[in-house]
C-alpha cells in the first residue's frame, strides 16, 4: 500500500552535514520517492502546532530551542509501507538503543538532538504533511 509521510532532517543533521547521506538512503529504497522537499527555518507557530501533542512535558522547551536553532529539511516521502519503514531506518530516539545501520545508530550522539522526524502512523503522516505542506495535503 502506497503511504506519505513527512521527514523533518533536524538542525543538529543540517550542522553535521548529514543531509545528503540521510536523503541517499532514503532514495535508496525501492520504491521510496521523495515528491517534496525544502530547507526553511520553522517559526514557533509551525513548532507548537507540530509538537501540540507534548506541551507541559519536561523536554517540550528544550525540544523547541534545538528546533529553533538551525534551518530543517521537511520533505514529504511516499512509497510502500514507507511510514513504519522510514521509522525503521531512523532508528530508535536513544542512539545507544539504535541499531548499527539506522540514521539514528550510524551517527547519533544524544537523545534530544536525534537527527530526524518520521510521522508515526498514517494519521500523524497526514496531519504533518497539512502543517509543513499544505498546498500538498
Amino acid at each position: 500500500m502506497t503511504q506519505r509521510t513527512l521527514v523533518l532532517l533536524k538542525p543538529d543533521a543540517v550542522r553535521r552535514s548529514l543531509v545528503g547521506e540521510i536523503i541517499g538512503r532514503i532514495e535508496r529504497k525501492a520504491d521510496w520517492r521523495i515528491v517534496a522537499l525544502e530547507l526553511r527555518t520553522l517559526d514557533r507557530a509551525t513548532l507548537e502546532q507540530h509538537y501540540a501533542e507534548h506541551v507541559g512535558r519536561p523536554f517540550y522547551e528544550p525540544l523547541m530551542e534545538f528546533m529553533e536553532s538551525g534551518p530543517v529539511v521537511a520533505m514529504i516521502v511516499e512509497g510502500e509501507r514507507v511510514i513504519e519503514g522510514v521509522r525503521r531506518l531512523a532508528g530508535p530516539t536513544d542512539p545507544i538503543a539504535a541499531e548499527a545501520g539506522s540514521i539514528r545508530g550510524d551517527f547519533g550522539v544524544i537523545v534530544r538532538e536525534n537527527l530526524i522526524h518520521a510521522s508515526d502512523s498514517e494519521e500523524s503522516a497526514e496531519r504533518e504533511v497539512k502543517i509543513f505542506f499544505p498546498g500538498r495535503a
